[in-house]
């Protein structure tokens, strides 16, 4: 499933729910779906994360991780 589906069908439960609510089924694949988006979305953020390099006044580069590892 993509992102953007993935994302359409959480709002379409979402707004479902504050509308007239879920059914028991509703509620278990609106948690799925929540847990699927959210482990799309940190491992996202850990690749951006990444691929971040910090660059000291010394004109010195090193990745976000090299650099965290030091403190």
């Amino acid at each position: 499933m993509e992102m953007q589906e993935l994302i359409a069908e959480i709002n379409a439960l979402a707004k479902k729910k504050k509308e007239e609510g879920l059914t028991d089924a509703e509620q278990k694949r609106q948690k799925e779906l929540y847990a699927i988006y959210l482990k799309g979305f940190r491992a996202q953020f850990k690749q951006r994360l990444d691929n971040v390099d910090v660059t000291y006044p010394d004109g010195t580069v090193k990745s976000l991780k090299d650099a965290m590892k030091k403190q």
